[in-house]
Formats: C-alpha cells, sequence, structure tokens
C-alpha cells in the first residue's frame, strides 16, 4: 500500500493514514498501517531484523488523515508524555448530519465504553470508569443538510467526536455506529485528520503538518 509521508527524520514519522485501514493490528489480521509503516522502514534504510516504530496515539479504522510515530524509544517516551500533557495538538474536518446549535462551541461530556461491544456511550459524570471529553468546533460552511466543521480535541477519548456530536443530534455524515439512523450502509465516514502539531522530541521546535481531506464527496460539496 503506498503511504503518504507528512513529515520524517531519525525520530520521526508522520504520514496520512488511509481510510478503512487499522492503525495497529488485531484479531482480524486484516492489513495494518503499523506493520505497513515497519516495511517501508526496512526497506528504505536497509535495516536488518526488527524495525523499531512506536505507535503514539490512533486513529478509529474508518478515519484518514494525519498521525505520528515515533522512530526511537526515546522520541516514543518524550511523544508519550506530551500527549498525556495535552501537548500534542489535533484537529480535525468533519461533515456532520443537521446543525450544531451555535457556529462556534465547547463541547463537554462524560463518556464510558462498553468493551465487550466496543460502543462509547454520554453518560452521567458519577458512573464508575467514566472519563471527561472535551473538544471544541468552528462551523466553517453550513447547506440545508449540515455542516463542515473544524475540531480540536482537548482530550482523547475513544470515539470521543463521534458520539459527542451524535449526542447533538447531529452524528457524521457516513457514520453507521453512531448514527445508523440517519446514514446508509457503505456511506465514508467524513471524519478527517487535517492538522498535526507538536514538539519535536530532540530539537526545540514545533512541527506541524496539514493534511486536507480527499476531494471525494461530502467532502467535494464543501471544499
Amino acid at each position: 500500500m503506498d503511504i503518504k509521508v507528512l513529515y520524517e527524520d531519525n525520530h520521526l514519522l508522520i504520514v496520512e493514514k488511509p481510510v478503512n485501514l487499522l492503525v495497529q493490528g488485531d484479531d482480524s489480521k486484516d492489513e495494518d498501517l503499523l506493520n505497513i509503516l515497519k516495511g517501508y522502514i526496512k526497506e528504505k534504510y536497509n535495516k536488518p531484523g526488527d524495525v523499531y516504530l512506536g505507535l503514539v496515539h490512533r486513529l478509529d479504522r474508518p478515519v484518514g488523515g494525519a498521525i505520528v510515530f515515533a522512530r526511537t524509544s526515546k522520541a516514543a517516551s518524550r511523544l508519550s508524555e506530551a500527549l498525556r500533557n495535552h501537548q500534542i495538538y489535533r484537529k480535525y474536518v468533519a461533515v456532520t448530519r443537521g446543525h450544531l446549535p451555535e457556529n462556534r462551541g465547547r463541547l463537554t461530556d462524560y463518556l464510558w465504553k462498553d468493551r465487550k461491544k466496543n460502543i462509547v456511550s454520554v453518560v452521567k459524570p458519577d458512573k464508575k470508569d467514566a472519563k471527561q471529553a472535551v473538544m471544541d468546533y468552528k462551523v466553517l460552511k453550513s447547506n440545508e443538510e449540515g455542516s463542515l466543521i473544524e475540531i480540536e480535541l482537548k482530550t482523547g477519548r475513544p470515539h470521543q467526536i463521534r458520539v459527542q456530536l451524535a449526542n447533538q443530534g447531529t452524528p457524521l455524515y457516513g457514520d453507521q455506529k453512531y448514527g445508523q439512523n440517519i446514514n446508509k450502509p457503505g456511506q465514508q465516514i467524513a471524519l478527517w485528520a487535517s492538522k498535526l502539531s507538536v514538539k519535536h522530541p530532540t530539537k526545540d521546535e514545533m512541527v506541524v503538518v496539514e493534511c486536507p481531506p480527499p476531494k471525494t464527496y461530502p467532502w467535494s460539496y464543501y471544499i
């Protein structure tokens, strides 16, 4: 699989994740991005034996866009710490079904994950294992069907964007899990990791990459 590289040096590898590709292998045994990139590094640099590549964060399987990996254990440790301290800045673009009440705002909810069903729900704050989820959004364009919005995550919870928007009555276009009452089977979810900013693990500088969504529907309807 041809993976677009957005930034690469001895410590970092930032790429554009294709939609519907696992970030890390699971029980399905389907192809995954982590192993594809290990093969890419092994071939490009003629590396003997196993190749190290650290997984720092994830994107849901149907979601595409910018994602960063660590090429050294030092980089992995520092990036993981930055993620815990909310110092990896991630922006997304998304297409919603319907319209949010304001053109700009913050959504704060408590989420709980049913691990057996792999479903996340908005719950009351006092529910056991509930975690706070915070995201800021800005409406970029709207029409009669929905809106193109930009999202900045303040926390990184599983399925966070999808669940919080569905809870507002504005599920993502194409989301079969949290918008099954309005989306049709086969539609591709319209959620894309469009910008990533991270402090370089060994240099005093920020690495910033932008990754626009594909020029396919529904993106082409707005962009």
